[in-house]
């Protein structure tokens, strides 16, 4: 429903389906188009066919405010908008990420608090965010539906355009100094605010801390020498009137560039943009442009300090280095193209020089954190260096670094890794994703930025030509670039980073000394101000908010049935579904680890990650690699445990195999799985030393950026045997073995593990198959596959289960397919309560409470998901967000849990204490039918999210779950009513809430030391 029908232009109303039975194709329709043409106040400059993305590109000014926009008009019913300012901030208060959360909550159309997160419960969006760049500010969403798509962009272009920009506002999302306990004025002073805080865990991360003072030392002369996001000290400094400034300086259509995509009309989107926002404005000269950087004379060199990692693998190496060059202007699209190829060529793969420098003599445990070509700022940069080493490695690095840009120099590059990086262009452009507009938004939004033209660096085919031709004319074309860039460059830095023990201590001693200083300027009567001030904002974030302003979807705007998959099963344990896959073939296998012996279970993520990193058959690692550049979209093998759609205790564990290909390579990729199957190279204990290294300092970078994964993960594990392999698998033990084994002076045992665990997973017998591609390919993909069964099936034995503490079953017929999958059920498994704090060195918390609950099949399912979607749209989000400044949380279900969450947030107990209140709201029942048809839109717009060709049937081949049970499912959705989420509530997180787990990762915390109900890591 629309909410008041003066709020939506006459041009929202139209519905726009009609217009796709018009013409069959969106990139013809977009070809009529001409030069000169003018449409509703824009003038089309350029329109361009561009083939290898299937689509037509057309290209506008609008005359009045000289606003741009580009439409990329493709048959893609995934519609995507987005606007994008550039913001170029002269200091780290952040002010462009402020505004960009501030003008978020409530436009002049659309008064009420927070109108974006109401619209993700009104409408049926793949997409809806906003990004702080360093130098832009991106709004873009996305929707499958045309009056939605209308809905939305009325929000979204009265948030940028008109925003309320209130004070109240700004406190919240900003900073303010607020009684710790608001409604207690005796209570301390304390900084509060969710980007506050956002920032606060952003730089608990070493690797971001690197980042910044990379880009802030290597561009010192104008906007990239601030923190655009806002640093934590800084952002005290800016006042709710320069926010308003830089609003009406940078969010002016002069300033704008407007992006639309999909198979909606052109003309429809360039009215409503004209009619709701741009008719609204004169031209200005938004004064925004970022100068070139001047050039230095001679390097530089620079060092900063960063917290220690408790999980880093080895305490004793935890210095990174590396050295950064300035390049050229991004706005050169084929310059660009080159150097961002040239960049893979050097550190891409165990072929590349500096893998093979830096690397493979194990002197750090990965590449720093920044590395290679970025063009996401004005002029690009390329980094090389190492993190995980030690202090008196610097100079030997820095050394290798500038003996291996001589070698390259001297010797180029094999013409097969050129060829091969070309192939990986190729199948990009031919693979489609479910977000392909959001992926071409972002491609392009850099170069754009700086007023460079988007519709050339969609012409990557140009750029590939263009490529050819130079080295053909030049074979040292490449060598030169490099001699140019690189070794004759004077613009380079040499940046250093150690660890420091009291580094969290001066942080904090840092706020302190800025919260005093804040305090000790205050008199009674600015305390008193702030106090009433906190209290009006606790009234204001504890109102119930009229929405009725803000268009919506009705639940009957939902499709009631959803499309089928058809897929097909032929005699090899193999799902075939026919797809328009532009000439790729997708292979899925799944291999069972029921017979797997418990000794060898932690040692499968890291299995997982070597098997196609080692080299098979004649191949050694390097050949390897290659091979698969040259003949595939890559190969992968990683654990899955999937939980059972029909009971909580049984679940099917198993590893999935990948990979993808040009239809002509389909030989090339099963040779190279025959090969792995057959002969994998195990016995290479540096090659081993090396890939260990590597993951362990992969999982304990995440940690920062993914904490709440982790507290949910933990959180289960007592709940289910599924959430128990779960944390083995992917959860914080995994973390804490690679860090042990990174540790190990001999990895001896470790090869041993390695045949072993081989011969239960690879094994044929074992195994299901599945296969994407077009129908003309189909019988060849599968003869193809045939044929590599059969060889890999030579002297195999059946194993049976050797654990005797499992009952293995197949499912019941998927049943019509032969497919079966072999679940299995822990008869020892006892559900039971554990509350697990892992003490780790952040400023925030990461928060988690899961509840067992039911599986998928079971009726109760849907009110669960209604439910946890209701209670954080309804409650969660304005206890833990807006009241209690964590930049996100909420509950969700899945795997049979319902689960509650919260992210870089300040509180812990608190959040608990919340999650309980939230309970105590659903079983109240103090939502309406409106809040419940909200609920619902927001579950749909994820069940009937777009699917890409390569992952059609994919769902069923991995869970089981037929498109009949999800239809089911869905109707059960649609029955979801008011009696029916007031019982789940009650059953299953009042009553049920003695079955719960609870994790916590975050900064000491002595009410968690002192409780005794609390294990504490």
């Amino acid at each position: 429903m629309f909410g008041g029908g003066s709020s939506v232009s006459k041009v929202a109303r139209r519905v726009c389906h009609s217009w796709r039975l018009k013409s069959s194709s969106a990139k013809e329709r977009a070809c009529q188009y001409q030069p000169g043409q003018k449409i509703h106040g824009f003038t089309v400059r350029e329109v361009v066919v561009v083939p290898d993305l299937f689509l037509t590109a057309v290209k506008l000014t609008h005359d009045r405010t000289g606003a741009q926009h580009l439409h990329a008009a493709r048959d893609d019913s995934n519609n995507l908008f987005s606007v994008q300012f550039r913001t170029t901030p002269m200091d780290s208060t952040g002010v462009p990420h402020i505004l960009e959360h501030t003008v978020l909550c409530g436009s002049k159309k659309f008064p009420c608090r927070d109108p974006f997160f109401k619209m993700l419960n009104r409408s049926l969006s793949t997409f809806m965010n906003a990004f702080t760049a360093s130098d832009y500010t991106m709004y873009p969403f996305s929707t499958q539906n045309g009056k939605d798509f209308q809905n939305l962009l009325s929000v979204y272009l009265d948030a940028v355009f008109f925003p309320c920009l209130r004070e109240q506002d700004f406190w919240q999302e900003g900073w303010r100094l607020e009684n710790e306990n608001p409604t207690d004025l005796n209570s301390p002073l304390v900084f509060k605010g969710v980007v506050f805080n956002e920032m606060k865990g952003a730089f608990s991360d070493n690797e971001r801390v690197y980042a910044q003072h990379l880009q802030n030392k290597l561009y010192p002369d104008h906007t990239y020498s601030v923190v655009s996001g806002g640093e934590p000290l800084a952002i005290p400094e800016l006042t709710w009137e320069q926010l308003r400034q830089f609003h009406t300086t940078h969010y002016h259509p002069s300033n704008a560039r407007f992006f639309t995509y999909g198979d909606l009309p052109l003309e429809q989107h360039l009215e409503q943009i004209e009619e709701e926002a741009l008719s609204k404005f004169e031209r200005i000269n938004p004064n925004t442009e970022v100068p070139s950087q001047p050039h230095w004379s001679s390097p530089r060199e620079d060092h900063v300090t960063c917290s220690p990692d408790a999980m880093a693998p080895d305490p004793a190496r935890q210095d990174t280095l590396c050295v950064s060059y300035l390049l050229g202007d991004i706005t050169d699209t084929f310059e660009g193209f080159t150097l961002s190829l040239l960049s893979s060529l050097m550190i891409s793969g165990p072929n590349s020089p500096f893998y093979k420098a830096l690397i493979e003599p194990k002197i750090g445990t990965d590449f720093s954190s920044v590395v290679g070509y970025d063009g996401s700022t004005k002029e690009a940069s390329f980094s090389i260096g190492l993190q995980g080493m030690a202090e008196e490695d610097r100079g030997r690095v820095k050394q290798i670094i500038s003996r291996t840009l001589d070698d390259i120099i001297e010797e180029g590059f094999e013409e097969e890794r050129i060829e091969a990086l070309l192939h990986k262009i190729e199948i990009q452009m031919k693979h489609q994703s479910t977000n392909f507009g959001l992926s071409l938004a972002s491609y392009i939004a850099s170069s754009w930025n700086h007023d460079g033209n988007p519709v050339e660096m969609l012409q990557l085919s140009n750029s590939v030509a263009e490529f050819r031709r130079a080295l053909e004319e030049n074979p040292r074309f490449l060598q030169d670039k490099v001699q140019h860039y690189f070794k004759e460059n004077t613009h380079r830095l040499t940046l250093s980073m150690s660890p420091d023990k009291a580094y969290l201590e001066k942080q904090a001693k840092a706020e302190e000394e800025k919260l005093q200083k804040k305090i000790g300027a205050l008199s009674d009567a600015d305390r008193k101000e702030i106090y009433e001030k906190g209290l009006e904002l606790l009234v204001a974030q504890s109102e119930n908010q009229d929405a009725s302003c803000l268009p919506a979807l009705k639940v009957s705007d939902i499709e009631p049935t959803m499309p089928i998959t058809p897929v097909q099963i032929s005699g090899v344990p193999v799902q075939c579904c026919e797809q328009p896959t532009n000439g790729l073939v997708y292979f899925r296998a799944m291999c069972s680890l029921n017979t797997l012996p418990e000794d060898l279970r932690l040692y499968i993520p890291l299995f997982c990650s070597i098997i196609t990193k080692m080299g098979c058959g004649a191949l050694d690692y390097r050949q390897q690699a290659q091979q698969m550049d040259l003949r595939t979209g890559g190969m992968s093998v990683s654990p899955l445990v999937t939980a059972d759609s029909t009971q909580l205790d049984m679940y099917e564990q198993g590893v999935l195999l990948y990979s993808s290909c040009l239809d002509r390579n389909l030989p090339h990729m099963f040779q190279l799985w025959s090969d792995i199957f057959n002969s994998s190279h195990f016995d290479d204990k540096e090659r081993l030393r090396v890939l260990v290294m590597m993951s362990a300092q992969e999982l304990a970078n995440g940690i920062s950026d993914s904490g709440h994964m982790y507290a949910m993960t933990r959180a289960a594990r007592h709940l289910t045997p599924a959430g128990d392999l779960n944390e083995t698998f992917g959860g914080m033990e995994q973390v804490k073995f690679m860090k042990k084994m990174a540790e190990m002076s001999d990895l001896d045992k470790v090869i041993r593990m390695l045949p072993r665990i081989k011969k239960h997973i690879l094994n044929p017998d074992n195994m299901r198959c599945a296969i994407n591609t077009t129908p003309q390919k189909m019988s060849n993909t599968s003869a193809h596959l045939e044929t590599f069964m059969k060889d890999v099936a030579g002297t195999r034995k059946t194993r049976k289960p050797v654990r005797t503490n499992i009952i293995e079953r197949p499912l019941d017929p998927l049943d019509d397919s032969g497919l079966s999958r072999k679940l299995i059920s822990e008869l020892n498994f006892q559900p039971c309560q554990m509350k697990t704090f892992f003490q780790l060195p952040f400023p925030v918390n990461f928060v988690s409470e899961s509840i067992r609950a039911v599986p998928f099949s079971h009726e109760d399912y849907a009110s669960l998901g209604i439910l946890a979607r209701m209670m954080t749209a309804k409650f969660l989000h304005g206890e833990i967000r807006e009241k209690g400044g964590a930049y996100g949380g909420g509950a969700r279900m899945a795997g049979g849990l319902f689960t509650f969450y919260s992210y870089r947030d300040p509180n812990a107990v608190q959040t608990l204490s919340a999650f309980r209140r939230g309970v105590d709201w659903a079983k109240s029942g103090r939502f309406t039918l409106q809040d419940i048809d909200e609920a619902k839109l927001s579950v749909f717009s994820a069940v009937d999210s777009p699917v890409a060709p390569a992952s059609k049937g994919i769902g069923r081949f991995l869970s089981g779950v037929t498109d009949e049970m999800l239809q089911e499912h869905r109707e059960r959705l649609f029955a979801v009513t008011h009696k029916s989420l007031l019982d789940v509530a009650e059953r299953y997180l009042g009553a049920g809430h003695r079955t719960c787990g609870v994790a916590i990762l975050g900064p000491e915390n002595e009410t968690i030391k002192n409780d005794p109900s609390w294990i504490v890591k």
